[in-house]
């Protein structure tokens, strides 16, 4: 020890010492003066012989041996609790919200699952803690209510019915004290029946000669159908599908001056099948709905047999008189006619009156698959009757402008106001309607109300939450329309998804999602989370699996759907969620719509099927707007274009023959996957919380659907101008329709028709690939010139 000691002595050492005296001005100050001292080993002898303390004198007997283990653990312990405050404050500092309007959020669980981050808004809540409260605040008490209430009378557009609910509805949007409640009003063209002058059916002989009356409900009608009458032979076209009307053609009949007779239902719409039958020369159309594809017993849920179905006829939305524009005050505008409109009458039947018409023709068998249940009735095609005589229809509707209503309300978003994720339901009905207008406006009341309530618990929605109740749904959707085509230019830039509620609960059993492909993903993590109304501890996605694959859920949008004007006609993504039952419900656009039935129908199970509908919605609302980035996919229309171009390929042979090459479609289609695939690869290395950059992003991707509105047509002419999804030569199923000709028909095949279509749909799809690029300079194309 004296050894070690000596050697410390000699050494020069470091001491830091707190001084003892503090001179009179830093005691006037009241501060504590630190002196950092350098001590030789004569000042230390000095020290140790004259001690200033006891406490002093106590420790100088082991100073000196556990000097450089005492500093050398103070500054270990200093270094590290350094680091831990800084890591700490790094990770959580960033992420954690301070409050309610300032928050750096993160999902907390992607599709595939992932680690809980914090939500955008409120103190402490995460994405797990929202969707708790979302749960429990959702409640399924009033939706049975609110669809008794709306479906307790017919409430069509203009009606003091119709009137009295639109303002209950403006009423209890009020009541939520949402942050803006409005409405917008205008001016529309609907038709109905004539009061004076009953649309009728009628069977004649020869001579022309009124030979039999036949009885029908004079409220029963197609909205938009031509009016006039018109006398023919009668055919039969089982549900007026183009493959139909081909098989009649290769059985060589012909429709042209012929009444078509067609069954409701096979996927094809009222106003398509008549648009069909128009288009192959019939001069009029009669449909019923057949006791195969809806039940006809009410005995056990199902049609009276003298009951009809009612649907509109334009082929097309909103008001058919200002086709591509807004008829906020139609009378300022020349009159211009939709071209889907039809030419030719239309009118709604019971099976009653179709066994009456069926069980009367004579003529070639039909196909087996055409046969329907309607008794007494041998499923021929005709067109003649037995007795020789012929049918006369008659069909007396008037034009009538409506004033229309629109209701609003909007919880407005913190960080991106300007962005709006958009629900809807329509209000309206010719009928009772409580699955056509009733349950959708009970679900759009419940998810305001919900969402309402967590906002006042905290959440801070990142993005604008808009609730809408729609006029004039039953004329086609005419009440959103006309406000899609009034923003047109503004809602590509603003609108992020739209969520249709119609029709949303016609049975608890089948979820159906008809959905852009921009929203695939988000769907299959929702129902991932959410549990299936009928099968208890079985989430919507496992019970699919079970019943051969959740991909069978996704199907793509039609035109009667509340969302497809939305993506084919403004190009913002939609999606439309449906429970069903293998049994169809039979009450849909007849007068026996009503909430009983319907509480029928599903043995008591509304409150709950509604409960789970709401929560599938709203677990894809929370994370639209929760979510830094916009969780949708945008690679998936390459994929699409794939399948198109493997078509392609097959024919390429028959194609160079004509002197066209299949290049440009290939080219294109590589430069939207490549452009696609880097901008996905870009957002998931960047920074989340980096404001600039995840509005940039966003931006790209919110543009990703509009990009597919083919610029190369007029939105008057051809409104639904989606080449994926619309309706015209420019889609890319036009395309695939003639490009079969080649093998199917050559001599139909129409080689200029076929090099416009291909340019239109290459340049529309090149142009979604440039415009994902981003900026000029980092788009390089190489056009190669084909002869």
């Amino acid at each position: 020890m004296d050894t070690i000691r000596t050697r410390l002595r000699q050494s020069t050492s470091v001491s830091l010492q707190r001084s003892v005296g503090v001179a009179d001005d830093e005691e006037a100050a009241g501060a504590p003066r630190v002196e950092l001292r350098f001590v030789t080993p004569e000042a230390e002898e000095e020290m140790e012989a004259e001690p200033s303390s006891d406490v002093e004198a106590l420790m100088l007997g082991h100073r000196y041996g556990n000097r450089k283990t005492c500093v050398l653990l103070c500054v270990c312990g200093i270094v590290l609790f350094t680091t831990a405050f800084l890591l700490a404050y790094a990770v959580l500092g960033g992420l954690c919200p301070c409050s309610k309007m300032r928050g750096q959020g993160e999902e907390d669980e992607q599709p595939g699952g992932g680690a809980k981050l914090p939500a955008e808004g409120g103190v402490g809540l995460y994405l797990g803690d929202l969707r708790v409260m979302m749960r429990r605040l959702l409640q399924d008490e009033d939706i049975f209510n609110t669809v008794s209430r709306v479906s307790r009378a017919n409430h069509p557009p203009g009606s003091s019915e119709g009137t009295s609910l639109a303002s209950e509805i403006l009423g209890r949007f009020r009541q939520l004290q949402m942050d803006h409640t409005w409405t917008e009003s205008l001016y529309a063209t609907l038709q109905f029946p004539d009061r004076s002058q009953r649309s009728s059916l009628w069977l004649v002989d020869s001579s022309g000669q009124i030979s039999d009356q036949i009885s029908l409900n004079p409220s029963d009608f197609c909205p938009y159908s031509a009016t006039g009458s018109t006398t023919g032979d009668v055919v039969y076209a089982n549900y007026g599908r183009p493959q139909d009307f081909n098989w009649l053609k290769s059985a060589g009949l012909s429709v042209v001056g012929c009444v078509v007779v067609m069954r409701v239902g096979g996927g094809v719409s009222f106003a398509e099948k008549v648009w069909l039958a128009e288009r192959n020369g019939a001069s009029g159309a009669l449909i019923y709905p057949d006791p195969a594809d809806l039940p006809q017993d009410p005995r056990r849920l199902g049609l009276n047999t003298h009951t009809a179905v009612s649907e509109h006829v334009h082929l097309g939305s909103g008001d058919p008189f200002t086709p591509g524009f807004p008829s906020f005050n139609h009378t300022q505008f020349p009159p211009i006619q939709s071209s889907g409109l039809p030419l030719i009458p239309a009118l709604p039947i019971s099976a009653t009156v179709a066994a009456k018409l069926l069980s009367q023709l004579t003529g070639p068998p039909c196909p087996p698959s055409w046969r329907g249940r309607l008794p007494y009735v041998r499923c021929v095609v005709g067109p003649q009757f037995s007795s020789g005589r012929r049918v006369k229809m008659a069909v007396h509707n008037v034009m009538t402008p409506v004033l229309l209503n629109n209701i609003f309300s909007s919880l407005e978003g913190r960080m991106e106001p300007d962005q709006y994720i958009i629900l809807g339901a329509q209000r309206d009905s010719l009928g009772p309607g409580a699955v056509k207008s009733g349950v959708g406006t009970a679900m759009l009341l419940e998810l305001a109300r919900t969402f309402s309530a967590m906002v006042k618990n905290g959440f801070s929605p990142r993005r604008s939450l808009l609730f809408v109740s729609w006029d004039a749904g039953d004329f086609g959707n005419v009440g959103a329309t006309e406000w899609l085509e009034g923003y047109l230019s503004m809602l590509h830039l603003k609108a992020v998804a739209y969520f249709s509620l119609d029709q949303a609960i016609m049975g608890d059993d089948v979820l159906s999602a008809c959905s852009s492909p921009l929203l695939v993903d988000l769907v299959d993590a929702a129902i991932r989370q959410v549990e299936h109304p009928k099968h208890a501890g079985q989430t919507i996605y496992s019970q699919a699996e079970r019943e051969g694959g959740s991909w069978r859920i996704m199907k793509p949008l039609y035109l009667n759907s509340g969302a497809y004007s939305f993506t084919a006609f403004a190009g913002v993504p939609a999606v439309e969620l449906r429970f069903t039952e293998d049994r169809a419900y039979p009450f849909i656009n007849t007068p026996f719509d009503s909430a009983s039935r319907l509480q029928e129908v599903l043995g008591g199970r509304l409150g709950v099927t509604g409960q789970s509908l709401g929560e599938l919605v709203g677990e894809m609302v929370l994370r639209l707007a929760h979510d830094h980035i916009l969780p949708l996919r945008i690679t998936s229309y390459a994929q699409t274009v794939l399948q198109f171009s493997a078509q392609l390929n097959r024919h390429s042979a028959e194609l160079q023959a004509r002197g066209l090459s299949p290049q440009w479609v290939f080219s294109a289609r590589g430069d939207y996957s490549r452009a696609a695939e880097t901008l996905q690869r870009a957002i998931d290395y960047s920074d989340m919380h980096d404001q600039t950059t995840a509005r940039s992003y966003n931006t790209r991707i919110m543009r990703v659907e509009y990009y597919f509105l083919s610029q190369y047509v007029s939105a008057v002419e051809t409104p639904f101008r989606h080449v994926i999804h619309g309706r015209g030569d420019h889609t890319l199923s036009a395309l695939t329709e003639h490009l079969a000709l080649l093998t199917s028909d050559p001599e139909r095949f129409d080689e200029k028709r076929f090099r416009r279509q291909l340019a239109f749909f290459v340049w529309t799809l090149q142009g979604a690939a440039n415009a994902l690029n981003g900026d000029v300079w980092s788009i390089h194309n190489t056009h190669t010139y084909t002869q």
